[in-house]
């Protein structure tokens, strides 16, 4: 597997494990863009906790930062790095589906 699908899967992973940033990112997923203020006011922590997940989930490149009115910033959701980490996962179960059919074929034998 080539080492940037890896290191993106990784980014991916790390922002998944935290589950305020899945709170974050269900947040975005169902309400579209949001500033780090619309986030706080449907969400049980500070706005200061949400920016510093959601700088987090911007270097993981799940979310992406836009310029809105009065300098407000408003973050949307994208899907590659969720898309490359799948892709990851899926190459890791063929791997293990391959391997398991062979040792039930032996078995079978």
């Amino acid at each position: 597997m080539p080492p940037d699908i890896e290191a993106i899967a990784e980014q991916v992973f790390v922002a998944l494990a935290d589950p305020t940033r899945r709170g974050i990112l269900a947040a975005l997923a169902q309400g579209g863009p949001a500033t780090a203020t619309d986030l706080a006011d449907r969400l049980p922590i500070t706005r200061q906790a949400i920016a510093k997940h959601l700088a987090l989930l911007t270097e993981a490149g799940l979310v992406t930062a836009e310029p809105g009115e009065r300098r407000r910033v408003r973050y949307r959701l994208r899907s590659a790095p969720m898309q490359v980490a799948q892709q990851f996962l899926a190459a890791l179960a063929r791997d293990w589906d391959g391997r398991l059919d062979a040792l039930k074929d032996h078995l079978d034998r």
